[in-house]
């Protein structure tokens, strides 16, 4: 009898905590999370059509918000969540890539592992590690070893015109300062040439300064043009006294030569000399390893990549996705079925998505608010790596993309969020966190002719609305 009077304690009290807990998710899920203007009065307001928009806020599993939300739309550069997705499932946090130098008593070989952060600090330090070897004069030569990826320098998945700007730079598995070179122009006096600077000045290119140096407000713009070709950059224009300085960034076409040439000249101001030519080639097995460098760590690569949407690093990690162990050749396409992989693997489909680019940089990717949202709240569910990507994102008002946006509102430091662009294209997506605890994910995707500034606008106000 006792026991029977146990057994109906135990199951009134079972029944008390699933209805408690049951009444709590039902004030969760009951929230108002809109308590000044709807996003349906904001687009209004600022003559946003909703058939161009495909819209979602979830509280977890909550929805607060669906406007064309299974839609599939050009995401421009939110596509890169998906490959943190990809790289965040298929590599252990902490993960790095490797750079190193061999020598077979003739040439001297440098073999990329495919570090997108590889950077003029990381060539200093192969060149300090090979004077302390004692290596002091190389008779043969230089050579590039990249024959971990294949020599598909710009995918056909990118948008079909090249630009000369460093967010179009090419893929190399042997890579160097993000495969563009910098350009610094400051006024010089008045009536002369502005002072120009190519940083890292090698004698890879030549400058040709046909500027100068004005004491009013300048007549003729600032340009400047890079030939890879003839290997010129050409700096034209005026430059007004008191000017700050400012740096231009330009795409360097063959990143194998261009990372040799640095490693070549960094060498010769330690005292290291190269007898022969720079050249692309494959180490042989028998050439002994004199210096190795490893990455910065994989956390830090992801926010180079979503902190201000480098397209080289979204194309850098998609086909390491891809290597293993003696795979040599890779392409971005083999990086890409493994991104689309895990997509399928979380149960998305091509009703939800169609990815040809893993940076975003095309017209061709398609996504569904609903599906990218998916992604946001896969991500934010594992804590193993969670806090990693989150990390990565913008902030609003603070720094990366979002630095100017948000500002001074009650999403300043409480949004992050990756954000994407592209002619009659803008996106958002991320997280916003409220003061209640609660975090929201969010995916906002337009595509139609309202001015880019408009959109972005109404997009901020949307979440401002959110948090208060």
């Amino acid at each position: 009898m006792k026991s029977e009077k146990n057994i109906i304690a135990q199951m009134v009290l079972a029944v008390f905590i699933m209805f408690n807990f049951s009444l709590a998710e039902a004030k969760k899920a009951k929230v108002k999370v809109f308590t000044t203007d709807s996003p349906a009065t904001i687009l209004k307001k600022y003559g946003l059509e909703a058939t161009d928009v495909s819209m979602e806020i979830k509280n977890d599993d909550d929805e607060v918000l669906n406007v064309n939300a299974k839609e599939k739309k050009i995401p421009a550069s939110v596509s890169k969540i998906l490959t943190s997705y990809a790289v965040l499932k298929r590599f252990p946090l902490g993960s790095k890539f490797y750079t190193r130098v061999y020598f077979d008593k003739k040439n001297l070989y440098l073999k990329g592992g495919g570090d997108p952060s590889f950077v003029s600090e990381n060539m200093w330090f192969l060149a300090n590690e090979l004077t302390r070897s004692g290596i002091k004069n190389i008779p043969g030569d230089l050579v590039i070893d990249d024959t971990l990826f294949d020599k598909v320098r710009f995918d056909e998945s990118r948008e079909d015109k090249r630009v000369d700007r460093a967010y179009d730079s090419p893929v190399g598995a042997m890579s160097f300062n993000w495969n563009a070179v910098n350009i610094f122009t400051r006024p010089g006096e008045v009536g002369q040439k502005a002072r120009v600077f190519i940083d890292p000045d090698t004698g890879y290119f030549e400058l040709r300064n046909e500027t100068k140096t004005v004491s009013g407000a300048p007549k003729k713009d600032l340009a400047v043009s890079v030939s890879n070709a003839d290997k010129v950059i050409t700096v034209s224009g005026e430059v007004a006294q008191g000017a700050p300085e400012k740096a231009i960034f330009k795409s360097v076409n063959e990143p194998d030569i261009w990372a040799g040439v640095n490693l070549k000249s960094f060498l010769r101001q330690r005292g290291v000399e190269i007898r022969g030519v720079t050249k692309s080639g494959k180490t042989p097995v028998a050439a002994e390893l004199i210096a190795t460098l490893e990455s910065k760590n994989l956390s830090y690569i992801l926010a180079d990549m979503n902190k201000f949407s480098n397209n080289f690093v979204a194309e850098m990690l998609t086909k390491n996705l891809a290597a293993g162990e003696d795979k040599t050749n890779i392409s971005l396409k083999q990086g890409m079925d493994v991104i689309r992989g895990e997509l399928n693997a979380l149960g998305l489909n091509a009703n939800d998505f169609e990815v040809i680019n893993p940076s975003g940089f095309t017209r061709k990717n398609k996504l569904s608010a609903h599906a990218l949202n998916r992604v946001l709240l896969a991500i934010k569910n594992d804590f193993s790596t969670f806090p990693t990507f989150l990390e990565s994102l913008p902030i609003a008002g603070v720094d990366g993309t979002l630095k100017k946006r948000m500002k001074n509102s009650p999403a300043q430091g409480w949004v992050r969020a990756k954000t994407g662009y592209l002619d009659n294209v803008v996106a958002l997506a991320g997280y916003a966190g409220r003061r209640d605890g609660q975090v929201l994910t969010f995916s906002f995707l337009y595509n139609g002719p309202r001015d880019e500034a408009i959109v972005r606008e109404a997009f901020d106000q949307i979440l401002i609305s959110s948090l208060k």
